[in-house]
């Protein structure tokens, strides 16, 4: 057995006086901007109700993640699995993918955890079907079923994350799952039923592989897929680590060779091309954990941003000819206001200022600060994260992933960070707790502005709580017009959140869908023109969110106290644009490329 000091714990800061220039710069930019709307009212928020309710159980959702623990302190045990919301069978409501581990130890397989350990089942992923009921008051209850052997999925592997996307316009959405081990790509059938055929499609990498993606980044109208790749860990190269004390823990990625990532272009048949070597992004090898997609510097490409664990995040800008740079650096996120890597593990991009433009946040550890870089509109980034509100209060937890919705729509929005500690030596830990690695989740209402402060989670059982939360997709599961979570915990149970906010405000759901209504345009833009906003609200079609999850694929807008919406303008991915006069509110609605009114056009 080997020992090295490379713990997580370790704090590497390299100072680069470029990214504090251009930092610089971005701030004097976004300082001339006009400021966004700004939510009315604050202040004390100790009185309110909670806003999620734990109904896990009356879900009928039964799953208790399997992280593998088995006293060697392999670095795997601590990275949790992923899980995706999706409608796979096209009724109308979220049902829900939750992936697996399984116990560590050299020689591991299903049958023989059967045969010598007496298992009563093998860890394995899990398919669950959304049997939603609308009673004839208008109540509504989730309920979940275990639809995995119908439906012909077999994965007793050790997951993480989870991508969801229409990979061959079938109109069937697909599932794949990132393993420490080969992939796997679920394709949907359309009876109820799913084929593994990541071999024969090109998407089986056998590397450590984190979040993915779908996106069509060469917009020829098919779902590309984007990879990150973690490190090279095997129990060959298992390394045990050693706290301040000398106490055995876990390392951290630098005791290990980095992977690169992969981009896999999809040749229009549902099958793929690995082109990550002409795209230009294996040029360094990195740690990735979140990937997020988005058009950053708002020249109708869709780019790529990477969150590198211990290393300088990459945002691979999209040159429309098949190829992408690294300008992470030159934008000022890729790195923090200190010019110091940190352990970068969820990201998510939106617009989180309400300012039109897409904002990036990203997850760390304790004693680091979650950081929120604002886009001055034209690609260059702030590390606002000090006088944000997400700063400081994060200091004293490890947040793997920021699940980000307008939880009270009132068009702003919200953030839950999903904590969990990833070193024994935990300083934050409860006094007397048997396990140093449990720590609350905490729910960041936004103020407007770039501003949030936190919910007091005093009385309020699901923020309480102490687990070991890695994950969190988002999505509308009662279809109520509000969005709901389901968190998924490391060695832990997953939890269905229903929101319980108490308020009066108004939403809109859209689905944004291919000329012939098949498939979700992931990527595409929609403005919302609410009758007397001073600006349009600006959201994104995606699933990739946070880490390792994919989240409802429609777009859910909160519109606050407005009861019209004027108009609806989408820029869908393959440059069009239109528009469409406004839809009534509190719906959902379908909107398909090629019925609006055109307006212009992306070159």
């Amino acid at each position: 057995m080997f020992v090295t000091t490379c713990l997580y714990a370790t704090r590497i800061s390299i100072c680069f006086h470029s990214a504090i220039l251009v930092a610089v710069c971005a701030l004097m930019v976004a300082c001339s901007s006009p400021p966004p709307p700004q939510r009315e009212g604050g202040g004390s928020n100790s009185t309110q109700r909670p806003i999620f309710e734990d109904l896990t159980a009356e879900a009928g959702l039964q799953f208790v993640h399997d992280a593998g623990m088995s006293g060697e302190l392999y670095i795997i045990e601590l990275m949790g699995a992923g899980c995706g919301l999706l409608d796979f069978d096209n009724d109308g409501d979220l049902d829900l993918y939750l992936v697996q581990g399984h116990l560590l130890e050299p020689g591991y397989s299903p049958q023989r955890a059967l045969r010598e350990r007496g298992a009563a089942e093998v860890p394995a992923d899990r398919l669950f079907r959304n049997d939603l009921e609308v009673m004839a008051d208008g109540t509504r209850r989730v309920r979940f079923t275990d639809v995995t052997e119908s439906a012909g999925i077999v994965a007793p592997w050790y997951g993480m994350g989870v991508a969801t996307g229409d990979m061959d316009n079938d109109g069937w959405i697909d599932i794949f799952v990132t393993n420490w081990g080969p992939n796997h790509l679920w394709h949907n059938n359309g009876d109820g039923t799913f084929t593994d055929v990541a071999a024969e499609v090109g998407a089986d990498d056998s590397r450590w592989s984190s979040s993915a993606a779908f996106a069509d980044v060469n917009r020829d109208g098919w779902l590309d897929l984007y990879v990150a790749h973690y490190v090279d860990f095997s129990y060959a190269t298992h390394r045990v680590c050693r706290d301040a004390a000398s106490a055995p823990d876990y390392c951290g990625p630098a005791t290990f060779n980095a992977e690169t990532d992969t981009l896999l272009v999809n040749r229009g048949d549902g099958t793929f091309e690995d082109v990550s070597v002409p795209a230009g992004i294996t040029g360094a090898r990195s740690p990735g954990l979140g990937v997020a997609v988005a058009d950053i510097n708002s020249d109708g490409l869709l780019d790529i941003y990477v969150a590198n664990d211990f290393n300088e995040n990459h945002l691979w800008v999209n040159r429309g000819d098949g190829t992408f740079s690294d300008e992470a650096l030159w934008s000022g996120c890729a790195v923090n206001w200190m010019g110091e890597r940190e352990s970068s593990m969820g990201v998510d991009a939106a617009d989180f200022s309400g300012d039109g433009q897409d904002d990036i946040f990203v997850a760390h550890m304790d004693r680091e600060t979650n950081t929120l870089y604002l886009n001055d509109g034209s690609g260059l980034f702030i590390d606002s994260s000090r006088g944000s509100g997400l700063g400081a209060t994060s200091q004293r937890h490890t947040t793997y992933a920021g699940a980000w919705m307008d939880f009270d729509n009132d068009g702003l929005l919200d953030v839950m960070n999903l904590n969990g500690a990833m070193v024994l030596s935990n300083d934050w830990a409860a006094p007397g707790a048997a396990d140093p690695l449990p720590e609350p989740n905490q729910l960041f209402r936004n103020l407007g502005h770039g501003k949030f402060e936190e919910i007091d989670a005093t009385g309020d059982p699901v923020l309480e709580a102490n687990e070991i939360s890695r994950s969190g997709a988002v999505g509308d599961l009662d279809n109520d017009g509000d969005p709901d979570l389901v968190i998924t915990n490391c060695n832990g149970p997953a939890r269905v959140l229903l929101n319980r906010s108490d308020n009066d405000n108004h939403w809109l759901g859209l689905r944004l869908l291919d000329g012939d209504g098949l498939r979700d345009q992931l990527g595409a833009y929609v403005e919302v023109y609410v009758q007397g906003a001073p600006a349009a609200l600006v959201r994104r079609a995606r699933t990739e969110s946070g880490y390792l999850t994919a989240s409802d694929p429609r777009v859910l807008v909160g519109l606050g106290p407005a009861t019209a919406v004027e108009r609806l303008r989408v820029r869908w991915p393959s440059g069009k644009v239109e528009q469409w006069q406004g839809p009534l509110v509190d719906q959902y609605i379908e909107l398909r490329e090629g019925s609006g009114s055109p307006v212009d056009t992306i070159q």
